[in-house]
């Protein structure tokens, strides 16, 4: 297994989870107008797509052991970074596309009630500062989900890998034969 193999299956597995994570942006519970269970239905989209998008990584850190009986944990490591950097950089870019083009009056409004509920305690500086970030707030968003996204994949990716594939913790106290060298020991 060579690099070039674990980055072009990581293209693949990080395109699918990044599709997948993209997907929940458009999903909200913005049209409920009541607080509580617009509460209940952002914890439950949020609940599905963080357990989706872990579920989604261990399934192709598997599917990449079955079809390279060779990997060993440090390939599946290797190509779990990889799948997260791929597929923060595919939400990332989806997030961005939501903010500049799909829906970009939605950051409007959010940041015009901001600056209103906090107009009194800030002062002239603060507020001038506030809406120089509203210009540059697509860049930052971009930035900050890519490196959140990918961190989040990479602590995934280091917990998983230490599983797939499955190891034989006792592999070193035993011989070609199947034995334990322990054993074999103490017989003599």
């Amino acid at each position: 297994m060579n690099t070039r193999t674990l980055w072009s299956k990581a293209a693949v597995s990080g395109a699918a989870l990044g599709i997948f994570s993209g997907i929940f942006i458009f999903l909200s519970a913005g049209g409920i107008k009541q607080p509580v269970l617009s509460g209940i239905v952002s914890f439950v989209l949020w609940a599905v797509k963080f357990a989706g998008c872990i579920w989604l990584m261990q399934f192709f850190m598997k599917r990449l052991c079955r079809e390279y009986g060779s990997a060993t944990n440090a390939d599946t490591f290797k190509f779990g970074t990889m799948t997260a950097f791929l597929s923060a950089l595919i939400f990332s870019a989806i997030y961005l596309a939501n903010v500049l083009f799909i829906s970009p009056d939605i950051f409007s409004q959010q940041m015009e009630s901001v600056m209103q509920m906090y107009s009194s305690m800030l002062d002239s500086n603060s507020m001038a500062m506030l809406e120089k970030m509203e210009d540059s707030f697509p860049q930052i968003s971009f930035f900050s989900n890519l490196i959140y996204c990918f961190l989040f994949g990479l602590v995934l990716s280091a917990i998983l890998s230490r599983n797939i594939p499955k190891r034989d913790l006792f592999a070193d106290f035993r011989n070609g034969d199947g034995r334990e060298e322990l054993q074999q020991g103490n017989q003599e």
